[in-house]
């Protein structure tokens, strides 16, 4: 059985490459047959599709998304700067 830590940097390494993810800050934490994501995204199909790398790159390990979805704002009035 691979050790963990490999299982690890081969999903952190596919949520990184993989045109459907892009993501960098993504922490991935294996035990066992368990695998979890944990960290922001910017949407719930973004998280989607991290979950969808991560299962592709970790066959055979249940994955836990932790991921939470950021919630972003329109901006507010202009700031103005004399």
């Amino acid at each position: 059985m691979e050790a963990p830590q490999y299982v690890a940097a081969r999903v952190q390494r596919a949520l990184a490459e993989d045109d459907r993810s892009h993501e960098l800050g993504i922490r991935v934490d294996v035990r066992g047959d368990q695998l979890f994501l944990r960290g922001q995204v910017s949407g719930e199909e973004h998280r989607r599709q991290m979950e969808q790398v991560a299962k592709e790159a970790a066959p055979g390990l249940h994955v836990h998304n932790e991921l939470q979805v950021m919630r972003v704002r329109e901006p507010g009035e202009d700031e103005h700067l004399d």
